[in-house]
C-alpha cells in the first residue's frame, strides 16, 4: 500500500474514532443535555440559523475576491455553486476534499483547476488565520476554564500570520509550492487589496458565527457580560484550532471540546453541551442549504452546460479546418 493510501486510511480511522467519541459523549449525557435543548426558543434558533447563513455570505465574498484577483471573476450565482457545493467536502476526513470538489465544479465553468485549488487552499489558510486572530481575545478565558497550556502555541500565529499576509511573501510561498509540485506559476499574483478584502470578509464571517453561539447562550440564561467573549471570540478560537487539525473532518470533536470548556462558566456543563450540539447542527444544516441553493441556481440557469458548450465551441474554432482528401 502506498504512502498516500496509508495516510487516507489513517485519516478515515481517526475521523471515525472521533465521530464515535462524540456520539458516545452525546448518548452518555443526553438526559442532561436534552432538557436544555428543549428550553431553546424557536426565535433563538431562527436568529442563530440566520447568522450562520450570513457567515456563508461573507465567506463567499472573500473567496470571490481571491478568485477575481487570480484571474477568474465569477458572478454570485455560479460562485455560490462552486464554493458551497465544495464546502460539503470538509465533512470528509482531510481538508483537501473541499478544494478537490471546488476545483471539479469550477472546471465545468471553464475555470482552470489549479486556479480554483490555489484559491481554495488560500481560503482555508486565511480563514484559519482570521479565526485565530480574533480568537486570541478568548485565550485567557480558555486557560482560566481549564484549558491546557499547550494552547499558548497559537500565539505563534500572530507574527507568522502578519508576515505571510504581506503580498510579496505570500506570492513567493505560492510560487515555491507550485514549483515543488511541478506546476506552472500563477498568471496573476495576489494583490494587497484582494488579501485585505478577503481577510475583512473572513473576520466578518467569524463574528457572525460567534454571534450565532452567543444567541443560543443568552437564550439559555447566560449573562451577556460573562458570555460575550467566550461565545463570540471563543467560537472562532475553537473552530480555527479544529481547522488546523486536518485529520479531523470539519474539526469534529476538538472544536466541541474547546467550546464546552469556554462556555462552562457562563452556563452549566449540560447547557454548554446543548449549545455546542445545536451549533454543530445549525452550521451543518446551513452548509447543506447553501449547497442546495447554489446547485439549484446553476441547474435552473444552465450555467455549467452553457459554459461547457461555449468551451467546446471555442476549442473547435481554434482548430484548423479539415483538409479535403487528396485526389487520386
Amino acid at each position: 500500500m502506498t504512502k498516500g493510501r496509508w495516510l487516507m486510511v489513517v485519516r478515515v480511522v481517526v475521523g471515525l474514532l472521533v465521530l464515535a467519541a462524540v456520539v458516545l459523549a452525546v448518548v452518555k449525557n443526553w438526559d442532561a443535555v436534552s432538557a436544555d435543548i428543549a428550553r431553546v426558543s424557536a426565535g433563538a434558533l431562527a436568529l442563530s440559523s440566520a447568522l450562520a447563513l450570513l457567515s456563508l455570505v461573507f465567506t463567499l465574498i472573500g473567496w470571490r475576491a481571491l478568485m477575481a484577483d487570480l484571474g477568474s471573476p465569477l458572478p454570485l450565482g455560479p460562485a455560490s455553486g462552486v464554493l458551497f457545493i465544495g464546502q460539503l467536502g470538509k465533512y470528509l476526513p482531510g481538508s483537501v476534499w473541499t478544494v478537490v470538489v471546488q476545483a471539479e465544479v469550477a472546471s465545468a465553468l471553464g475555470v482552470p483547476r489549479q486556479r480554483t485549488a490555489v484559491a481554495g487552499l488560500l481560503s482555508v489558510v486565511l480563514s484559519a488565520m482570521a479565526g485565530l486572530g480574533i480568537g486570541l481575545i478568548a485565550l485567557p478565558a480558555l486557560l482560566s476554564s481549564g484549558g491546557d497550556s499547550s494552547y499558548l502555541l497559537v500565539l505563534l500565529v500572530v507574527p507568522v500570520g502578519l508576515v505571510v499576509l504581506y503580498p510579496r511573501v505570500l506570492n513567493a510561498i505560492i510560487t515555491k509550492v507550485l514549483h515543488r509540485f511541478r506546476r506552472p506559476p500563477l498568471e496573476h499574483p495576489l494583490s494587497g487589496r484582494a488579501i485585505a478584502v478577503t481577510m475583512s470578509a473572513f473576520l466578518a464571517a467569524w463574528t457572525c458565527l460567534g454571534l450565532h453561539v452567543f444567541t443560543l447562550v443568552l437564550d439559555l440564561g447566560g449573562s451577556a457580560r460573562q458570555s460575550f467573549v467566550p461565545a463570540v471570540f471563543g467560537y472562532a478560537l475553537a473552530a480555527a484550532i479544529g481547522m488546523i487539525v486536518v485529520l479531523l473532518p470539519a474539526g469534529i470533536g476538538l472544536r466541541e471540546a474547546v467550546l464546552v470548556l469556554l462556555l462552562t462558566g457562563p452556563l452549566s456543563k449540560s447547557a454548554a453541551g446543548a449549545v455546542v450540539l445545536l451549533s454543530r447542527f445549525i452550521i451543518t444544516g446551513s452548509d447543506v442549504v447553501a449547497a442546495a441553493v447554489g446547485w439549484l441556481y446553476d441547474r435552473s440557469h444552465h450555467l455549467m452546460a452553457a459554459r461547457r458548450a461555449s468551451g467546446a465551441q471555442d476549442q473547435s474554432q481554434d482548430q484548423p479546418p479539415a483538409q479535403p482528401p487528396a485526389q487520386p
